[in-house]
């Protein structure tokens, strides 16, 4: 895979740092991104030294702005002719309600707004890096969280009930969603296979940015999950796998496709997601 090339978001840490260096091992030209640039290019050195691989580099967004997504795919599209996988991993665990930079519910608008813009303005340079031996992926990370939640497009921006663990499930719901809506509208022959996984509950810094009782059980609780680089495992399965279109559309758990929750399974819901999600974003 030398000529393949993977953006991953959220990759200065945890799952998506242990991502880039799988895909880095696998022989890709990686490209990590992160909001923090110290941060992040200290994981850019872990990742090129533990890979032995010169051909990983770092870009630089926040993702709770749709400015500096856009600005993020503008300069991804100069620097890379081809893009072959995008690892859609960036999230966060809010501890209290706040907003993005552009009004709207901070979790939902960095887990699934942010990862539906960037999708949208890499799709094209996707599906023109894509061959017939060689398919282009979308790899976006979801979570079992999505199990019991519920969403309203029409208050996907600003929800009346409110809490950390509402706001977290609904947002995973939304990329699962988002993979089967994307996946239907693909279909089977454009060159771009995308699919979505359940990582595991990975012992991470996620749950550590909380703060208070949130934060405090999840470093608590640390003992009990699975390290970041087992986490990563379905991840750099969906990008390296030979024969990914089995997996199109599909949620995936422990490298099997598994079935989401009913509400997951909604093509009604689906498309009223994406074209409310199309709006937000101004796509």
């Amino acid at each position: 895979m030398a000529e393949t090339v993977a953006i991953v978001t959220g990759a200065s840490a945890g799952i998506g740092r242990a991502t880039a260096l799988g895909l880095a091992r696998a022989g890709m030209r990686v490209v990590m991104t992160g909001r923090n640039a110290a941060r992040t290019e200290a994981a850019r050195r872990f990742v090129a030294e533990n890979s032995g691989s010169q051909q990983v580099t770092t870009a630089l967004a926040d993702f709770t702005s749709l400015a500096q997504i856009r600005r993020l795919a503008g300069e991804l599209l100069e620097a890379h002719p081809r893009i072959d996988v995008l690892v859609n991993n960036a999230g966060l665990i809010a501890p209290k309600h706040q907003s993005s930079a552009d009004g709207y519910e901070l979790t939902m608008a960095v887990n699934h707004l942010a990862s539906f813009l960037l999708t949208g303005l890499l799709l094209d340079r996707l599906k023109a890096s894509a061959e017939p031996s060689s398919p282009g992926r979308i790899v976006t990370v979801a979570s079992e969280a999505h199990r019991g939640a519920r969403i309203d497009p029409a208050q996907l921006a600003h929800p009346q009930d409110w809490s950390t663990y509402k706001a977290y499930g609904r947002s995973k719901l939304c990329n699962i969603l988002f993979t089967r809506e994307l996946a239907a509208r693909l279909g089977q022959n454009s060159g771009v296979v995308a699919t979505c996984l359940h990582p595991g509950v990975v012992a991470t810094e996620l749950g550590d940015r909380s703060g208070g009782l949130i934060g405090l059980g999840w470093r608590l609780g640390k003992m009990f999950m699975i390290s970041p680089e087992r986490g990563a495992e379905t991840s750099i399965f969906l990008a390296t796998v030979p024969d990914p279109e089995r997996f199109h559309g599909a949620y995936v758990v422990r490298k099997e496709v598994a079935q989401p929750s009913p509400e997951a399974r909604n093509d009604d819901l689906a498309r009223r997601l994406w074209e409310e999600s199309a709006r937000l974003v101004g796509s």
